[in-house]
């Protein structure tokens, strides 16, 4: 299974941008998905998380009422509308398959996408 994580970017205090994770393999709607980042010098933390059926969600507290996840198991992909973005949330966004709800991934890493924010 391999997950690509794409449509990050450059963007400016208060924008938007949504992000899309798409999976290979069958296997995708049998889990719940998360969104996680990183940025430089400090550790990966938990964004967001979507169960495997779409109805529940969780929100790591500072983004919560700006970001939205929401998955499509038709197209293996899941999706982190950011609105409102801070200079703070800059950082690799990545997602991963949940282990246990809501914030213990998997650890497999795949590729991830860079988010800048300008003040």
């Amino acid at each position: 299974v391999q997950l690509q994580a794409f449509g990050g970017g450059l963007v400016q205090a208060g924008g938007s941008l949504r992000l899309s994770c798409t999976a290979s393999g069958s296997t995708f709607s049998n889990y719940g998905m998360g969104w996680f980042r990183q940025a430089p010098g400090k550790e990966r933390e938990f964004v967001a998380a979507i169960s495997w059926s779409g109805l529940r969600t969780a929100y790591i507290d500072s983004v919560k009422g700006r970001f939205t996840i929401s998955r499509d198991n038709a197209k293996n992909t899941v999706y982190l509308q950011m609105n409102s973005l801070k200079p703070e949330d800059a950082a690799v966004y990545y997602c991963a398959f949940l282990k246990n709800w809501p914030d213990r991934p998997y650890t497999y890493w795949g590729q991830g996408t860079q988010v800048t924010v300008s003040s």
